[in-house]
C-alpha cells in the first residue's frame, strides 16, 4: 500500500486575505508536519480527513470542518479519497476566530459558498460579488459553532481500553453497565469519565464513532442492510435515521454525492 505525500501551497505571504485551495486526494495521502502564519479551515465536502494539530488528534467528516489558528503545527492523513476544500485567512481575520485548534459546524450556507468557489475555481475573491461572498464566509465562521473534536479520544487507561474495543467493533452492542465491568468500575464511574474526559455521553460517541464507520462502508458500495447490521442496527431504516442526523441526508444520497465527484 502506497503512502503519498501531498504537495502543500508555498507562499510568504498569503496573495489574499482569503484565499481558497480545493483538491481531490486519494487513499493513503498524507502531507508531513507544517505550520504557517495564516489560519486554515479543513474541510473534506466527501470522506473523512485525519489530522494531527499540535498533538491532538481531529478526524473531519462531512458537515464539520477542522480549523487551525495561525503559527499552530499540524498534519493529515487520508485513508480513503476526499474532496477537499480549504480556506487560508490572515492573520488579521482569525483574531475573531477560536485561539485552539477545534472542529466548526459548517453551515449550510458555508457549505454552498464553498461549492459555488470550488466549482468557479475561484482562489483569489477578486470581483465586488465574490468579495461580498468571502465576507459572508468570514461571518459564518465566526458564528459556526465549536467542539473540541468530533470524535474525542481517552487519557485515562480503562476508558482508552473501552474505545479500542468499539472502534474494532463498532456494532458491539453491549450496555455501558457491561463496559464498565470490563475495566472494573462501576457503570456511573464510566459514564462520568465519558463525560469529563470526552465532554459527551457514552451513546452519542458510539452514534459518532458508527457515523465515520458508515462513511467509511458506503465509500467501499457495501449495502445499506449489510452496513446497518455491521454496525449493529437492527433495522436498516434505524441505521439510515442515525445518518440523517450527522450528514444531513440519506446514505445512498451521500453515495451518489460521491460518485458524482468521482471520490
Amino acid at each position: 500500500m502506497s503512502d503519498k505525500v501531498i504537495t502543500i501551497p508555498q507562499f510568504d505571504t498569503l496573495p489574499s486575505p482569503v484565499y481558497l485551495r480545493y483538491d481531490e486526494f486519494g487513499a493513503d495521502t498524507h502531507s508531513p508536519a507544517h505550520r504557517h502564519a495564516w489560519g486554515q479551515l479543513n474541510y473534506a465536502a466527501h470522506g473523512i480527513m485525519h489530522l494531527d494539530i499540535d498533538g491532538q488528534r481531529f478526524v473531519s467528516p462531512p458537515h464539520y470542518a477542522v480549523w487551525v489558528p495561525p503559527d499552530t503545527e499540524h498534519s493529515c492523513y487520508n485513508p480513503q479519497a476526499i474532496v477537499y476544500r480549504s480556506v487560508y485567512l490572515d492573520r488579521e481575520l482569525c483574531r475573531a476566530l477560536p485561539a485552539q485548534p477545534c472542529t466548526l459546524v459548517i453551515s449550510e450556507i458555508l457549505k454552498a459558498i464553498l461549492g459555488d468557489f470550488a466549482r468557479r475555481d475561484v482562489k483569489i475573491p477578486e470581483d465586488e460579488a465574490d468579495r461580498r461572498l468571502a465576507q459572508v464566509l468570514v461571518d459564518q465562521l465566526r458564528q459556526a459553532p465549536t467542539q473540541t473534536c468530533f470524535l474525542p479520544y481517552a487519557r485515562s487507561a480503562g476508558l482508552h481500553g473501552v474505545l479500542q474495543a468499539l472502534h474494532a467493533e463498532p456494532g458491539d452492542n453491549r450496555p455501558l453497565a457491561a463496559w464498565a465491568a470490563t475495566v472494573h468500575v462501576s457503570e456511573r464511574t464510566l459514564a462520568r469519565q465519558f463525560l469529563r474526559e470526552l465532554g459527551m455521553s457514552f451513546g452519542e460517541w458510539k452514534l459518532r464513532l458508527r457515523f465515520l464507520k458508515a462513511i467509511e462502508a458506503l465509500e467501499h458500495n457495501l449495502p445499506i442492510q449489510q452496513i446497518a447490521f455491521d454496525l449493529g442496527y437492527s433495522s436498516p431504516s434505524a441505521f439510515i435515521a442515525m445518518f440523517q442526523r450527522h450528514a444531513h441526508c440519506t446514505p445512498e444520497h451521500y453515495r451518489r454525492q460521491a460518485r458524482a465527484q468521482g471520490v
